[in-house]
């Protein structure tokens, strides 16, 4: 399964690893709030799952992020259940390294962390971001629910219309209903919290979103 073409393409269901039917062992609270890391969305709160490349650095994007009341690492996307980051790291399971995002809309609108989003990776870059390589780093949108669809949709078309100002390639985001969400081993979650001089490896376009600006496509 150390096939290098599934660093650059999803592996098929019927070929991912086998996974185990128990969930990883994780931590219980979240490292900086002392949250349940597997909390309930709270009433009047939305919940979106976001990949941008290594967990470790778009988690403290959006921890930091005003209006952002909870997050934690995990994987999606892939066909192996209860993968380890080693297997994911693989290319065999076929999931990428995602963050759960939940959010209170009242502070902080689905426009407004879409463009932390966009802004905060490089969504043109495929099965990659940066010098990161692999399946595991694609950027990708898990969405709940048809608005939180559309609301992706339409900002990938702003996006697309200012990458496009600006010579930049065609986004490769996929924009998908959420899934299964397996949490990360606990070292994983908040790790640059825990090791504040940690890889970090997400970097942006430089382009700036139009997204909550009032600037026109």
């Amino acid at each position: 399964m150390s096939d290098p073409v599934w660093k650059s393409e999803i592996i098929p269901a019927g070929q991912a690893l086998p996974g185990r039917p128990d969930a990883l062992a994780t931590a219980p609270t979240h490292f900086i709030t002392g949250r349940d890391l597997k909390t309930a969305v709270p009433e009047g709160m939305q919940e979106i799952v976001l990949g941008m490349g290594c967990f470790w650095g778009v988690e403290r994007l959006f921890w930091q992020t005003p209006g952002v009341w909870h997050t934690a690492v995990g994987y999606a996307g892939g066909s192996t259940p209860n993968p380890t980051y080693e297997e994911v790291c693989s290319g065999a399971t076929g999931h990428a390294e995602v963050v759960r995002v939940v959010f209170d809309p009242a502070q902080l609108s689905l426009d407004d962390l879409l463009k932390v989003f966009w802004e905060g990776h490089d969504p043109t870059q495929g099965m990659r971001q940066g010098n990161d390589l692999g399946t595991q780093y694609r950027s990708v949108i898990q969405t709940q629910g048809e608005d939180q669809a559309d609301a992706a949709r339409a900002s990938q078309a702003r996006y697309q219309a200012e990458l496009d100002r600006s010579g930049l390639g065609a986004i490769t985001t996929v924009i998908e209903p959420a899934g299964e969400f397996f949490y990360a081993e606990d070292y994983h979650q908040q790790y640059l919290a825990k090791n504040p001089d940690g890889y970090c490896g997400i970097g942006g376009t430089g382009v700036v979103c139009p997204i909550g600006t009032g600037i026109p496509a």
